[in-house]
């Protein structure tokens, strides 16, 4: 049987039993503290104590209203540092399972035809959404409800950003993501894919062509790499591409490149979690995840790295790539590494990784996999030159309203921020929508 089976589909959520159960353990706290740590203000404190209340509809309609990708943020946030972390329960037994119950009535709407969200009376103005990750479908989904005629470009195929093409299937598999798509579409949002905003100026164009304001969200596309050749050697992906590749009809391609391989996959964060666990289901012989630092201080989460430790991955801590031994003709053979140390705490907070004299070696590999961090096009600000950006080509904004230098544009998302969460993209996109609506004032 092929290995690429395990990349079908997502776990099973909550039944209405283990849902309701599971909010009866609620102690409906006065000013919940789990609902002041969801950036998205999903509320979690009003929608567990209307399933406790046998309120289902209800319970649904504050988070859709609230969070139009309540579906995705129940499946992909890390809850154990924000709502559950703030859990009052949790002084008393564990916290309740709120990204559990909150992925079940999302569910429970689409099982039933329960449509919370519908179409507004449409306005004349006109407003571009440039990218289709979190951010830009929040921000779309916000400016639809006011009754605001939303175009949203996309440069890819499909919709749904890194929803569609950076998380593996088996976290998030498409036709949930189709589910939540269709909340969007169903408020008159039109998406143009295969679409690229990416010419001179492409930004304050589409202010050209009739649209009152623009939001940006393209996200961050271009990987970092560990060394700076241009031409990658055969063998060497960035995760961009790799997890790209599981998600657009070639993982049975993929299954070949790695089945009976030795793959390395550099980094410590949840993505590279999602590249170690699922080149073991893809079925490499030996999988080994390289991070610089100690266990500790991996910022991916708990339970992300328990997943791995159970599909036999090998933790090679403390140990710093520098570069890759290469043949010519069958590619990378090997990563060179140095052991480090940890000396005195960096910008991060974290103890930093000081490298140990003389303590190079070479660990024998035929796939590498770098999952290292993500960045903007170097090219990137071209598209909007009039729009101020740092050093790192991350947009700057007013954090109040998500605002850039020119008064029509707004940007929110990684694009802003850096690599971060879905549910702050989604916070980014209610941000932005807000502020569109009084620039526009409607």
């Amino acid at each position: 049987m092929s290995n690429t089976v395990h990349f079908r589909q997502m776990q099973k959520g909550y039944t209405l039993g283990q849902a309701v159960a599971e909010a009866d353990r609620c102690l409906l706290c006065h000013d919940a503290p789990c609902s002041k740590a969801c950036p998205a203000e999903t509320d979690p404190a009003l929608f567990i104590r209307k399933l406790r209340l046998k309120n289902i509809t209800g319970a649904i309609r504050t988070i859709k209203e609230n969070n139009i990708l309540g579906g995705a943020c129940g499946v992909l946030c890390p809850t154990a540092r924000l709502c559950e972390a703030e859990c009052s329960a949790s002084g008393i037994d564990r916290p309740i399972e709120i990204g559990k119950i909150q992925r079940f009535l999302v569910e429970h709407a689409w099982e039933t035809g329960f449509a919370v969200l519908q179409k507004a009376q449409p306005r004349p103005e006109k407003v571009a959404v440039v990218g289709s990750g979190p951010a830009g479908l929040s921000c779309a989904a916000e400016l639809a409800k006011a009754g605001v005629q939303v175009t949203v470009f996309e440069s890819r195929p499909e919709p749904g950003g890194v929803l569609r093409y950076g998380v593996v299937s088996y976290r998030f598999d498409t036709q949930f993501l189709e589910k939540e798509l269709n909340d969007v579409k169903r408020l008159g949002v039109v998406f143009n894919c295969n679409s690229p905003i990416s010419g001179e100026n492409a930004a304050e164009n589409l202010l050209q062509e009739g649209f009152k304001a623009v939001f940006l969200a393209p996200g961050l596309w271009d990987a970092k790499r560990l060394t700076a050749e241009d031409d990658r050697k055969k063998g060497c992906y960035s995760s961009v591409d790799y997890l790209a590749a599981l998600r657009d009809n070639r993982l049975a391609e993929m299954e070949k490149a790695f089945s009976g391989e030795t793959v390395a996959v550099i980094g410590g964060g949840s993505v590279a979690i999602d590249c170690v666990v699922s080149a073991a289901k893809l079925g490499a012989e030996d999988v080994y995840l390289v991070y610089r630092r100690s266990y500790a201080q991996m910022p991916a989460e708990a339970d992300e790295k328990m997943e791995a430790l159970n599909a036999g991955v090998h933790f090679l801590l403390l140990n710093q790539p520098v570069d890759y031994v290469v043949d010519a003709g069958s590619g990378v053979t090997g990563v060179k590494l140095m052991r480090t140390c940890l000396g005195a705490p960096d910008a991060s907070g974290r103890r930093r990784p000081v490298p140990v004299e003389n303590s190079e070696w070479i660990l024998p590999v035929s796939r590498v996999i770098e999952a290292i961090g993500n960045k903007a096009e170097d090219i990137s600000p071209s598209w909007y030159p009039r729009v101020k950006v740092n050093a790192q080509q991350l947009i700057q904004v007013d954090p109040v309203s998500c605002q850039t230098s020119v008064e029509s544009i707004f940007a929110g998302g990684d694009i802003v921020r850096g690599p971060a969460l879905v549910v702050t993209a989604v916070k980014d996109g209610k941000t932005a929508a807000r502020a569109i609506m009084e620039y526009l004032a409607l």
